[in-house]
């Protein structure tokens, strides 16, 4: 498995890649842009993989996410992979203002419009139709030219999973996943889906990895990583996922107090069991011991050590993703 992390800005950055940090990744929110936190990616590594884990798919068409990336490769080139995620109903309908209905169905058609577009060849009609998709473009300057570009979906459920495979280069795994999840669920759905594909070869897997770790003060640490699995599961979009570990309990507790505003309630509903199955926290040392008995409870391909971001700040996210190279 290659080690990546979360983009942690130039300085760590280049601290990082130094130590064998080999992929970097970016996601985005109201406040935070991914192509843009690319392009920043990109001057200030030299051989690490980078792209965005995830890019809301939705928020831009196919022309735009390729144009990007495109971009991008003529400062990265050979290093990029594109992470594309479905976002919630609400943030489709309410925050971007588009269809937030069969979000499966319409992320195949993306992906697919996203690599006519990166594959389009000078001279030729970048062309796909598809369900809620249709180009037909006649492209007269020659400033094409086809990009192999890996496309990876973020993938939470089995449908997802499966369109990973049969679409896709390659999923994306979230922070909360398991080893039980990724064995028992993500990975059957997407051999499932690879094997009506069209496309060959092997299907790519990356994924985050809620990392803590502070030898000072290990207690905090763990509470963080405690905080951010709390604040992932009070989204019910996840039931199924409570529910194939058996924390209903738990997760109705935290949800509870998170309802009331109490994220310290929220965090000591989160078992002992929960941490340990999702999250790398404490000391170096059980961090370390930690990652270890995940075997392949872990992504093939990229894992992401990634600092909790729940009521934590960019001082200590910086010191969080600092540590985390003890495990290299």
């Amino acid at each position: 498995m290659i080690v990546g992390m979360p983009w942690p800005g130039a300085d760590v950055a280049r601290e990082s890649e130094q130590a064998g940090v080999g992929a970097f990744c970016t996601g985005e929110f109201v406040d935070h842009e991914a192509y843009t936190t690319m392009a920043e990616m990109a001057a200030g590594t030299e051989k690490a993989l980078i792209g965005p884990a995830i890019a809301y798919a939705f928020a831009r068409t196919p022309y735009a996410h390729a144009a990007a990336m495109r971009q991008l490769h003529r400062t990265a080139p050979g290093r990029l992979f594109l992470g594309l995620g479905s976002g919630a109903f609400r943030i489709n309908r309410d925050w971007l203002g588009v269809p937030a209905d069969k979000p499966v169905e319409r992320m195949a058609d993306t992906v697919a419009g996203v690599r006519a577009w990166l594959q389009a060849e000078n001279g030729e009609r970048v062309r796909y139709s598809g369900e809620y998709l249709t180009l037909d473009a006649d492209v007269r300057a020659p400033v094409l030219g086809r990009l192999d570009i890996p496309i990876l979906l973020a993938a939470f459920n089995k449908r997802m999973a499966r369109t990973a495979g049969r679409v896709g280069d390659g999923v994306i795994g979230h922070g909360l996943f398991t080893r039980s999840w990724w064995t028992e669920v993500v990975r059957p759905a997407v051999e499932r889906g690879r094997a009506g594909a069209e496309r060959t070869g092997p299907t790519a897997e990356h994924g985050w990895l809620i990392t803590a770790i502070d030898d000072a003060a290990p207690e905090r640490a763990v509470l963080d990583a405690r905080r951010m699995i709390g604040f992932y599961l009070t989204v019910k979009t996840y039931d199924p996922f409570v529910a194939h570990h058996g924390w209903e309990a738990p997760v109705a507790a935290l949800r509870a107090a998170f309802a009331k505003g109490d994220t310290d309630g929220m965090a000591e509903a989160v078992t002992d069991e929960m941490v340990a199955e999702i999250a790398v926290c404490g000391s170096t040392a059980q961090a370390q011991e930690m990652l270890r008995r995940k075997g392949d409870g872990v992504p093939r391909d990229v894992g992401y050590l990634a600092p909790p971001s729940f009521l934590v700040g960019r001082r200590r996210k910086a010191a969080y993703s600092e540590a985390s190279l003890a495990l290299l």
